[in-house]
């Protein structure tokens, strides 16, 4: 089964396919490079060399974000659960990983209601106060509020969600779905 981005799960899953794709690109490298060996003509080593110059291109592109996010894991079931009960109130993605110019954010949990995107960061060592103007700013410019708010403690993030009204109280403008998309395709 396929999680998609913005699902529980999404981060291991996308850690599994990426290794699987970085280990395989780098198999048909190595047996290029063999390849290059057995052979005795010139101009056939030379295509082989070229050949696994240019495989390296893509996966350098597959293994970055990989090696950028290799340590942010999928958030414990537990917490999870608890999120999940907040589905009726307001639009819930887990597991975005969203990159700043200077930071990298692991987003547990994002809340995207009419009020505002409420996102739980996992990470002790963001600033947030950084993390928050840069994100916003991405708001902005994608013609948005910029009323996001990162946060860290898990308690004050679910006294956040339990303070909110349900999403259906509020006039449907189709910002919810709108910023609920710009935050997927902020995230790797």
């Amino acid at each position: 089964m396929k999680i998609r981005k913005g699902q529980y799960g999404y981060r291991d899953q996308h850690k599994r396919n990426r290794t699987f794709l970085v280990a395989l690109f780098a198999a048909v490298i190595i047996a290029q490079l063999v390849a290059r060996q057995l052979t005795s003509e010139q101009a056939a080593k030379n295509i082989l060399t070229v050949m696994a110059i240019l495989t390296v291109l893509p996966m350098a592109n597959l293994a970055s974000p990989l090696l950028a996010s290799w340590k942010y894991r999928t958030a414990e079931r537990s917490f999870y659960e608890k999120a999940r009960s907040y589905e009726e109130k307001c639009t819930m993605l887990y597991d975005l990983i969203v990159t700043t110019k200077e930071q990298i954010l692991p987003l547990d949990a994002v809340a995207v209601h009419p009020n505002g995107v409420f996102a739980f960061c996992s990470n002790e060592k963001t600033d947030l106060s950084k993390a928050e103007k840069a994100v916003n700013a991405l708001f902005k410019a994608n013609k948005l509020d910029p009323n996001v708010k990162l946060i860290r403690d898990p308690h004050v993030f679910f006294r956040r969600l339990d303070s909110l009204k349900p999403a259906s109280e509020y006039e449907d403008d189709g910002v919810v779905d709108y910023a609920a998309e710009l935050m997927k395709n902020l995230s790797m």
